[in-house]
């Protein structure tokens, strides 16, 4: 972490308290020297729900401890006491930012221990490769952007949220919803492209081409936005094990991670990408690098297109759903999110009901023990840049 304070300013620290080894800081809070300073559930710099709970000494942080709890969730309970299919609405919940991930888990683990996994038709399979990487790019929409909104640069927030809608636009004529598709579901997807859906995806990404040049002009080319991330919230590279970190955060401080090319899965081993890296592990390192992949999705979106089939049965037959009863077993499936890693693990005891269920998100680490570490001696005016550079994700915690 960078100790310059906002504006280059050193501070004297000889008062601050011991850190231990968990990086906690050892206060006396009867103490007047440092005071409580609490950041949301409610409040614009907060990513979702959550509340960060904040001692600090004049304008840094000493100590931040993570709250949640605001989202009444329990969807792993509830996704367990309903029948297979019923899962897949209560799923997508899990992760309102990118719903379709939770939608591919439950899908692939359901047919993995049915054996239904191989029998899912090639068209469907490009279909969910395409629907995957459509909601990686409107997660990059929000999230690229969005680290422009931290540091005051507002307009490149408006840019980014109405190219989103352009992209929900597809998604809702696609699955007929904007935010919660359930297009993935066991044994296929729901539908075929619709009639010029791809000439109009192209005329987005075309759009998205302009937007990708001018946010770089806002951001990588602005001295505030420099000033601002370079050199603050780093995470060297010896944290990314001890932390779990995945995704983009890991990938910007040096280690390449991607389910994508270390497991690949659906039609990935027959695209042509390579994860961009970077080494600074800063805030500056994590949103160039989610830039890139910002370019990358759009030319894998269009390799996608060019490369699927143009017709092809887009399902597999099913027994009736409503009696369905998977055998005895358990698997664990993972992609890779806009976050990084995301899995299920799924458990099955023979009944109409899945027996266990446990999603592996990266926000669970990366909004809790991470930041927490992250944000000490931190300014005060980069707590949120710094929460925001770790994609943290409410609804993934409290599931």
């Amino acid at each position: 972490m960078s100790n310059k304070g906002l504006f280059g300013f050193k501070p004297d620290r000889s008062n601050y308290p011991e850190i231990d080894k968990d990086g906690k800081a050892i206060l006396d809070l009867s103490s007047q020297k440092y005071t409580k300073l609490w950041l949301g559930p409610n409040h614009p710099g907060v990513t979702g729900n959550m509340a960060v709970e904040l001692t600090i000494s004049g304008d840094e942080v000493v100590e931040a401890r993570t709250h949640v709890g605001y989202l009444h969730r329990g969807f792993e309970k509830l996704i367990e006491r309903r029948l297979f299919v019923q899962g897949f609405p209560t799923s997508i919940r899990m992760c309102v930012a990118e719903p379709d991930t939770n939608e591919y888990l439950i899908a692939q683990c359901t047919e993995e221990l049915s054996g239904y996994a191989d029998k899912v038709p090639e068209m469907a399979v490009w279909l969910r490769t395409l629907v995957l990487e459509l909601a990686r790019l409107q997660g990059l929409l929000r999230g690229v952007p969005g680290q422009a909104g931290t540091f005051s640069l507002g307009i490149g927030v408006q840019w980014g949220v109405y190219l989103r809608d352009l992209i929900l636009d597809r998604f809702e004529e696609l699955t007929g919803a904007r935010v919660y598709h359930m297009y993935i579901i066991p044994g296929g997807v729901r539908g075929l492209l619709p009639a010029g859906f791809k000439k109009r995806l192209e005329e987005n990404l075309k759009e998205i081409d302009d937007f990708i040049v001018r946010i770089h002009q806002l951001m990588f080319n602005n001295s505030v936005f420099k000033k601002r991330s370079v050199g603050v919230g780093v995470i060297p590279k010896e944290w990314i094990d001890q932390y779990g970190i995945v995704g983009t955060t890991a990938r910007a401080s040096g280690v390449k991670r991607d389910v994508r090319k270390d497991n690949p899965y659906l039609v990935y081993d027959q695209l042509d990408f390579d994860p961009p890296t970077a080494t600074d592990g800063d805030i500056y390192a994590r949103t160039f690098v989610r830039w890139q992949e910002l370019i990358q999705t759009v030319d894998l979106i269009r390799q996608i297109m060019a490369k699927m089939p143009a017709k092809g049965d887009i399902r597999a037959k099913m027994p009736n759903v409503l009696h369905w009863r998977i055998p005895k077993g358990e698997t664990y499936v993972r992609l890779e999110s806009g976050r990084g890693e995301y899995g299920m693990y799924y458990v099955t005891d023979g009944s109409d009901k899945p027996r266990r269920i446990n999603l592996r998100g990266p926000s669970y680490t990366h909004g809790i023990a991470l930041l927490e570490r992250m944000l000490v001696n931190a300014n005060i005016a980069d707590v949120h840049a710094i929460m925001v550079s770790l994609q943290v994700c409410p609804p993934e915690i409290e599931r």
